[in-house]
């Protein structure tokens, strides 16, 4: 039972009971679609065939992006997966509606085919000679398995504790994070975080956490969404929360900071320790990365390592925050299945 203020009211799906998927998953021509991603809300309950099918318009970015990129042609086939949502925990955000889990969740194939539905005065079920969509997309989702079988090496070991950044850095950081496969991510306040950042459109529209942590699960070729907790007080979270959440019998725990010149000396990411009896593909850590000043000294520095924190450096530069948050994820990864 969590006992932070900020984490006790309600849990809110981030899925598709925050209305339409559109925003999610229709916004972007950007994106690098290593895997077709669709919310479970798409997939169309009523069409007679025996896999799910899913049918996109032609101004979706996923079907201009099978016609000018993929040059996909009837029969084709395309990575799909269905996505999973987590939780968003806070206190803060207005309450919606609780979307029931899809039973296609979690699922993935690399076998779905496709169909170009010709609209208009199109009559070929191709892309057009501009590489423009000659109609409508229909998806047929072919053989799905659950992630966990096709690609399990892929589960999750890192949770990230990470001090609120500025919101156009949170709004960069939040798809790296996804593609770098955390879990679960704890946003938190912190002595050098500005009050106004918990002000951010991303709490005011959580829509827009979830539209981009699926951008980086695309990148990816990943389905599961990480579960966000917010916290503004990092003290209460600590004593009340940081134990159940992230048992210290099962997590090594790991804070950053820069190394100062007078301070005490700080391990490197491959020294730290795991609990006893953990090792091979049980290791899991979580990282507690602070502002771009680092954590206050002592006191916050302090407050993590009376509860099991080890601290780690990248040396005695001070980074921007999207720079060590990824820098540290990478080492904490590679760590974990060093001995897989």
């Amino acid at each position: 039972m969590m006992a932070t203020a900020c984490l006790l009211a309600k849990n809110w799906k981030l899925s598709n009971a925050f209305n339409s998927p559109l925003r999610q998953f229709h916004s972007s021509t950007s994106l690098n679609l290593n895997r077709f991603l669709f919310d479970p809300s798409e997939i169309d309950t009523e069409a007679k065939s025996s896999s799910p099918t899913i049918t996109l318009t032609k101004n979706d970015y996923r079907t201009i992006h099978a016609a000018k990129i993929l040059s996909l042609h009837n029969g084709d086939t395309l990575r799909a997966g269905i996505v999973k949502d987590a939780n968003i925990n806070n206190s803060t955000l207005r309450p919606s509606l609780v979307a029931e889990e899809s039973e296609y969740a979690g699922l993935i194939t690399d076998e779905a085919s496709i169909e170009w539905i010709p609209e208009g005065k199109i009559k070929k079920a191709q892309p057009t000679k501009n590489g423009d969509p000659p109609g409508s997309l229909q998806i047929t989702l072919n053989d799905l398995v659950p992630i966990e079988e096709e690609l399990s090496d892929m589960k999750p070991r890192i949770s990230l504790i990470l001090a609120l950044p500025r919101p156009l850095a949170l709004g960069r950081l939040l798809p790296m994070i996804a593609q770098m496969g955390v879990d679960h991510l704890v946003l938190t306040a912190a002595e050098k975080v500005p009050k106004d950042y918990f002000g951010s459109h991303l709490f005011r529209k959580p829509i827009e956490i979830r539209r981009a942590l699926i951008e980086g699960l695309c990148q990816a070729a990943d389905v599961q969404i990480p579960t966000v907790t917010i916290t503004k007080r990092l003290k209460p979270f600590i004593e009340d929360d940081l134990e159940s959440m992230f048992p210290s019998d099962k997590y090594a725990r790991v804070i950053a900071h820069p190394q100062r010149k007078d301070g005490k000396p700080s391990l490197r990411m491959s020294q730290i320790s795991f609990p006893e009896n953990v090792s091979g593909k049980d290791k899991r850590i979580v990282l507690a990365v602070g502002p771009e000043g680092g954590w206050s000294e002592p006191y916050e520095l302090d407050l993590f390592q009376e509860h099991g924190f080890q601290q780690v450096t990248l040396g005695s530069r001070i980074l921007r925050s999207d720079v060590a948050v990824i820098s540290l994820l990478s080492l904490a990864s590679d760590l974990c299945a060093s001995d897989d």
